[in-house]
């Protein structure tokens, strides 16, 4: 009977132990969805999972990195609750907030909050250099890879389609093979050309212009004029010469910012601690890709976001000063 009595003892002894842990040091988990592997999304939610890692002992949060299907299933993904945080472009935050665009069934994501923006993602058309393309236009009736359904990348080529008046179906071919697969079907002649939003530099890019010398194709004239004029979250961008080979040239266009983005349920102390790890060791952050290089605080705490920002976000910007 007694061993029974000791067994009892000894779960309300540890019971004890486990209620007199300060509340901080119990393990709480911040999982970030990201994107494909080779793409940068994936490379930031390392980034700001290694720091906040680092800083384990003192605030309990282990954070995760999960590769997923983009920014649109990201937001959804946050909606359900699955997710912490997850990275979008930020015209899909805004899309997803007011319940537009591919988000027009599911409804306004009210519960949306934004905790800050990070690199420009240009939209980057590589297009093999047998097919001769200088511009967007030259891809009508051309094997196109336009992004696999519940990425950002799609939910943009469809904007850009409707800009230029185009359908799918004005492309031989739209297929839609996700961003770690649309490298290798272009040098293996299965597609033309792909329509990608990601930040630069990026291995997805590098490898085929390296691999078969795939070129950049440059998205301007009067109908994307129009379209960042009427989209709030749409900046014309440049993609430098000689950043990838075989593209001496500079290759206009025009993108996004990739935003990292929380939901309202999510405790204000698991966002601030997240904030806190990438601009307290905002070096070693820019440090971790050069995607980074050009990240300054000031912008990353306004630009981009739709969405309110998040209590704990908003906290860590007031004590920086960033913010009134």
């Amino acid at each position: 009977m007694h061993v029974l009595t000791k067994t009892l003892v000894g779960a309300a002894a540890s019971a004890l132990m486990l209620a007199a842990v300060p509340a901080q040091a119990q393990q709480k988990f911040a999982t970030i969805g990201t994107g494909g592997v080779t793409g940068v999304y994936y490379a930031v939610g390392g980034a700001v999972c290694r720091l906040v890692n680092k800083d384990r002992k003192t605030h309990g949060i282990r954070c995760s990195v999960e590769s997923t299907g983009g920014s649109a299933y990201n937001v959804n993904t946050i909606k359900a609750g699955e997710l912490d945080f997850g990275l979008t472009q930020s015209d899909v935050q805004y899309n997803s907030l007011k319940g537009l665009g591919a988000f027009k069934d599911g409804g306004a994501f009210e519960d949306l909050r934004s905790v800050f923006s990070v690199h420009p993602e240009p939209f980057t058309v590589l297009a093999r250099k047998e097919a001769n393309a200088a511009k967007f236009e030259d891809l009508k009736g051309k094997r196109m890879n336009v992004g696999n359904p519940g990425s950002g990348t799609r939910a943009s080529m469809e904007e850009l389609l409707g800009a230029v008046g185009w359908k799918l179906s004005d492309f031989s071919l739209a297929s839609e093979l996700k961003a770690d697969e649309h490298g290798p079907a272009l040098c293996d002649n299965k597609i033309d050309a792909f329509f990608y939003g990601v930040g630069h530099p990026s291995a997805n890019i590098q490898d085929p212009t390296t691999t078969c010398g795939a070129k950049l194709v440059s998205i301007t004239g009067p109908a994307v004029d129009k379209l960042l004029a009427d989209k709030p979250y749409y900046a014309k961008a440049t993609i430098p010469g000689g950043l990838y080979a075989n593209n001496p040239q500079p290759t206009e266009t025009y993108g996004v910012l990739a935003t990292m983005v929380t939901s309202a349920k999510v405790p204000e102390e698991t966002v601030y601690q997240v904030t806190k790890a990438v601009f307290e060791n905002f070096n070693e952050f820019k440090s971790l890709h050069p995607a980074f290089a050009n990240l300054d605080p000031a912008k990353m705490v306004k630009d981009g976001l739709s969405a309110p920002l998040h209590p704990g976000a908003a906290k860590y910007y007031k004590e920086k000063g960033w913010l009134k």
